[in-house]
């Protein structure tokens, strides 16, 4: 990390497990001027800035400031960050089926958008320099919520979510069942089972690519269930818009920090 670069990630009380994956919180005193790629991981996020926040770059090439307190839904494209002074942040990761509730709107009405949550985190003051007491107030607020409107999940949504973590198969279903399976995902997930497969398989890669045997990009895309370099260029370029090299070369900071340690494709929180 870059002098005074913190990242860190902690695992959610047990009442949020099942809705909440990861609370992480970043600080960058001095982050570099880059444009920091980020790619989509099937995880819609709640970002609070506490330092500058950052602009993000629209589809007109255009940076744009974005507010402090956000909601990002799902992603199927690549999000262009950049920094406009020192960052400091926490951020809650939900798991793909988590936040429906939070949110309380389709989830698919936030997909591939940022949504304003100033006016709904109005009055939540989280102190600068110290993780550990912002993530307990995050997750106090979060768990207050959570018990005052009865979170819930679907059991078949939260199902096909877990075989396409473990990269099995979908069960066979009719037609009208599945049509069905789709408009539930919509509703609670974002996109389509497909889609949230395409991303999973994707963020793979960066798992083989920085592990303990660290692999080359075209061993870790094979490894991530890939079938060949061309399919694995394609993906590079719908996800993050440009190739494995030039991503390895170009990003630092927050862009590399939640490629190599968030986002993690592992089990879910245990419902």
């Amino acid at each position: 990390m870059g002098e005074g670069e913190r990242y860190q990630e902690f695992d959610p009380p047990p009442g949020l497990r099942p809705f909440v994956r990861r609370i992480w919180t970043y600080a960058a005193p001095a982050p570099a001027p880059t444009v920091q790629r980020i790619a989509p991981d099937g995880c819609p996020e709640l970002v609070v800035d506490i330092g500058a926040p950052y602009e993000e770059q629209g589809e007109d090439g255009r940076f744009r400031l974005q507010p402090r307190a956000l909601f990002a839904g799902q992603m199927t494209r690549p999000l262009g960050l950049r920094a406009t002074g020192p960052v400091e942040l926490v951020a809650v990761r939900f798991e793909p089926d988590g936040a429906r509730n939070w949110l309380g709107r389709p989830l698919v009405e936030a997909t591939d958008r940022r949504l304003d949550m100033v006016p709904r985190l109005a009055g939540l003051s989280l102190p600068a320099g110290d993780p550990l007491a912002q993530v307990e107030i995050m997750a106090r607020r979060l768990e207050a919520e959570r018990a005052a409107s009865g979170w819930s999940l679907d059991p078949e949504v939260r199902a096909e979510i877990e075989s396409a973590g473990r990269d099995e198969p979908s069960p066979a279903r009719s037609p009208r069942e599945h049509r069905a399976l789709q408009r539930r995902f919509r509703d609670r997930v974002g996109v389509p089972p497909r889609m949230l497969r395409s991303v999973l398989r994707f963020r793979r890669v960066f798992d083989h690519a920085a592990g303990p045997e660290a692999a080359g990009w075209l061993e870790a895309g094979l490894e991530a269930g890939y079938f060949d370099q061309p399919q694995l260029a394609r993906d590079f370029r719908r996800f993050l818009g440009c190739t494995a090299t030039g991503w390895a070369r170009e990003q630092v900071g927050l862009g590399r920090r939640i490629a190599s340690q968030s986002y993690k494709t592992g089990p879910l929180s245990p419902p």
